[in-house]
């Protein structure tokens, strides 16, 4: 069943016929949508180009998300074609200014290259077919200049984009599958930013324990889990919709729904990399987080961190900058924001994962969670650098871990708001949850912030 419902109300019908545009539905929601295949023999592309402009603009008068649909995009090489690149500035100017106005979704099913495809980048998601691909320079110019060989697919395949890159969302195996990836993400994101995500009633009880998420957490604070077997237990059953799954996989960036709305889901990743922040991940996180502010969508974050990963290579890349991105996400958003320490909060990963002091409105921890400037491990082998018996450095790790590695110190300063049962944690939240719903924080008037690029 086709999740497109005609008639299309048509935009630049007349156009060429390599892209078709109109306001319709899709599973129920009316959208700005483009379909895009090229330009014809006797276009620059600016035609085509002038008829995406005109959805998006439609979109913002109207108020509903742009759901688009590329399957190639062109300019013309010959002089004329100058008009074409003039008319899709003006489209990715459009796109600029919807940001954060309406959601943009983009589907490719096949060929963007050229000037064109940092327009993707401009996308909320993307959702990528496996034979498709994109790229700014192609196989041809990379040899050229590099003298390196590459195919399409190594350069800018569906692989390259949902790993490396972390411009795909979510991959698809045909165009069809990928109008229906759209819909799913659509369906946790609202019509514009002053409307609400739809609401799903699950059937899930907000009071029901979470004995699954309570049993997967080992109690030795090196044994590694994956962190999303605790937060499917704790929101709605089977609302989980990872994106960017394998991009920086050491920490878990979804949409999920608990009592029916919809949440964005942030969570370290203690299976991959200790669940340690690098470059990578801090930019996943970050831009989920201002995507979720952006549209209303109440942020939950669950935190099992060591901290930042070590190395000079991280550093030289910039790690300070960017992981400045993360911490400069959560300090700006004023959306409801929830945060579960699951069990390691250290150091400045324990700052940046949406602490108290970064004004986070709920802080819960488990009872054997670790809150502290560094892990037991560290902390002895500078108090004590001198021991070297493992024996009894064992027993100093043990007496630190119980002294200060606990979330009793926090919550008595007030960094922590309850110590919870993990069984708990989703009635807690549930609880919580709506009461937060109408939060409207005072912010000051300012042109923009400077965020960290």
């Amino acid at each position: 069943m086709s999740l497109l419902a005609d008639p299309i109300t048509p935009i630049g019908a007349a156009r060429p016929d390599a892209v078709v545009a109109g306001l319709r539905e899709l599973d129920g929601r009316t959208v700005a949508w483009f379909e895009l295949s090229g330009r014809t023999a006797t276009s620059s592309g600016a035609a085509e180009a002038e008829v995406v402009e005109r959805a998006l603009s439609i979109a913002g008068t109207v108020g509903c998300p742009v759901v688009g649909v590329v399957r190639s995009v062109a300019v013309e090489v010959a002089p004329t074609g100058l008009d074409g690149l003039v008319a899709w500035g003006r489209v990715a100017a459009a796109a600029t200014r919807l940001s954060g106005v309406v959601p943009i979704l983009v589907a490719v099913t096949g060929p963007v290259h050229g000037s064109l495809a940092p327009i993707l980048g401009l996308a909320d998601h993307v959702v990528m077919t496996a034979d498709a691909t994109a790229y700014v320079n192609g196989p041809a110019p990379v040899e050229r200049i590099t003298g390196a060989q590459v195919t399409p697919g190594e350069l800018g395949g569906s692989a390259v984009h949902s790993s490396t890159s972390g411009l795909v969302s979510l991959t698809a195996t045909d165009a069809d599958d990928a109008v229906a990836a759209l819909s799913e993400l659509l369906d946790h994101l609202p019509d514009n930013h002053l409307a609400e995500a739809p609401h799903r009633p699950t059937g899930d009880a907000p009071t029901r324990p979470c004995h699954a998420a309570a049993s997967v957490v080992p109690a030795e604070p090196h044994r590694s889990y994956d962190i999303r077997d605790v937060v499917a237990d704790v929101i709605d059953h089977g609302s989980l919709l990872e994106v960017h799954p394998d991009h920086a996989p050491n920490v878990v960036t979804a949409y999920a729904r608990l009592g029916g709305t919809s949440v964005a889901i942030v969570a370290n990743q203690p299976g991959v990399r200790a669940g340690t922040l690098d470059i990578p991940a801090s930019v996943k996180a970050a831009r989920h987080v201002q995507l979720a502010d952006a549209f209303g969508i109440p942020i939950l974050t669950f935190v099992d961190t060591p901290g930042y990963q070590p190395g000079r290579e991280l550093e030289r890349r910039g790690m300070i900058r960017h992981g400045a991105k993360l911490v400069h996400a959560y300090a700006a958003a004023t959306v409801p924001r929830l945060c579960v320490i699951v069990r390691k909060a250290y150091g400045g990963a324990y700052i940046v994962m949406d602490s108290r002091t970064m004004g986070s409105d709920l802080v819960l921890a488990w009872p054997r969670a670790e809150i502290a400037v560094m892990g037991a491990a560290g902390a002895v082998g500078i108090l004590h650098r001198g021991e070297d018996d493992p024996a009894i450095r064992a027993k100093l790790e043990e007496q630190y871990r119980d002294a200060f590695c606990t979330p009793r110190i926090a919550a008595e300063r007030g960094l922590v708001d309850d110590v919870v049962d993990p069984a708990d944690t989703r009635r807690v939240l549930a609880a919580a949850l709506p009461r937060l719903r109408h939060k409207r924080p005072e912010l000051p008037a300012r042109k923009h912030d400077n965020q960290p690029l």
